[in-house]
């Protein structure tokens, strides 16, 4: 889909920052720029490798782009410094065989973060970056060296890449595998964050009443998509679950326990949270928007691009009932939210 001249893609929001998403550290040998390589391999003419001077000796651009996150955030007209992928190619000589098709680039990560690229998209569009607006990039942004693919969203952009491989057949990413996030990941429909997790109104509706919620813990019963709205759970004992781009508004919530929960791009829009601890959630672009959250602990959660309010068409604000709130040590937190949870926008 082409990109519009200017505005947002669907369901983002604009900030100055550069949130922090995804994991904050790699292994050490990604930091250990004497032994540090970029490998090239898989179905390509010739294995290649690259010290991390000889990639820095190679004819360093600058590109100024737009970045958009799955969690919905976005930011203009950001400068990278780096190399072109198809330009490294150049450089090294590296010719992928015909069957070659696919691209996948592995980082220096304990899970061996991964993701994958048409070869054409990545020869278009991915380059390799070690620095952001003039500044070397920090560790946890993917120092020393990372890719980055802007026409898709920003988790097809791989932190401290180590390998690059050339396949003749896809293999799903990491975040593809384990969260659900869309292959393709164009921001501009509008719907390619995540595929479909939908399940059955049987297996919905035993969710809705379990008189425990003790075996639906952990990523691996991940919920995604679902309809929650008005959903009163019979227990408060919530912690750990895992309910992803789901609706949930008019939820009745209060005092529940959703400690270390992942609740990314979940709807709690009217929803009634009073007392509620979410201490250690992730709470990545949900909405909170006319919520209920008197008295609730949002403390050391992850509130990139979540949403507490908005303005209507005549710049009226609804927005959610915080008294006493607690949110402290909380991150991610885009500019405008910030300052209603602060009390700035009233």
């Amino acid at each position: 889909m082409s990109k519009p001249i200017s505005g947002l893609p669907p369901g983002q929001a604009e900030t100055k920052k550069f949130p922090l998403v995804g994991e904050s550290a790699p292994l050490p040998g990604a930091l250990d720029l004497i032994d540090w390589r970029l490998i090239m391999e898989g179905l390509v003419n010739s294995p290649y490798e690259l010290t991390y001077e000889e990639f820095l000796a190679l004819p360093q651009q600058e590109r100024q782009v737009d970045i958009h996150c799955v969690t919905g955030w976005s930011q203009f007209g950001m400068r990278f410094t780096g190399l072109p992928l198809a330009s490294l190619f150049d450089e090294a000589g590296a010719t992928p065989l015909p069957e070659a098709r696919f691209i996948r680039f592995v980082a220096y990560s304990e899970r061996n973060h991964d993701t994958s690229l048409p070869l054409g998209l990545a020869l278009a569009d991915t380059w390799l970056v070690h620095s952001v607006d003039g500044q070397p990039l920090s560790r946890e942004h993917g120092y020393p060296l990372r890719t980055l693919t802007p026409s898709r969203y920003f988790y097809k952009s791989l932190k401290w890449v180590h390998r690059i491989e050339f396949l003749a057949e896809d293999q799903l990413g990491y975040w593809e595998r384990e969260s659900h996030y869309h292959n393709n990941a164009d921001p501009w429909p509008g719907n390619e964050r995540y595929v479909s997790g939908s399940v059955s109104p049987e297996k919905l509706a035993n969710f809705r009443n379990a008189p425990s919620y003790v075996h639906y813990r952990g990523p691996r019963k991940l919920l995604l998509t679902v309809d929650l709205r008005d959903w009163a759970p019979s227990t408060r004992e919530l912690g750990d679950l895992h309910i992803k781009d789901s609706d949930l508004r008019g939820a009745r919530l209060d005092r529940v326990d959703l400690r270390g929960a992942n609740l990314t791009r979940s709807r709690f829009d009217g929803a009634s949270l009073v007392g509620a601890d979410l201490r250690g959630a992730d709470l990545e672009g949900a909405s909170f928007i006319g919520a209920d959250l008197t008295n609730a602990d949002l403390r050391d959660t992850a509130l990139s691009a979540t949403r507490f309010f908005e303005r209507d068409a005549e710049g009226q604000i609804r927005g959610a009932r915080i008294d006493e709130l607690r949110w402290e040590g909380a991150t991610g937190l885009l500019e405008d939210q910030r300052a209603f949870l602060a009390g700035e926008i009233t």
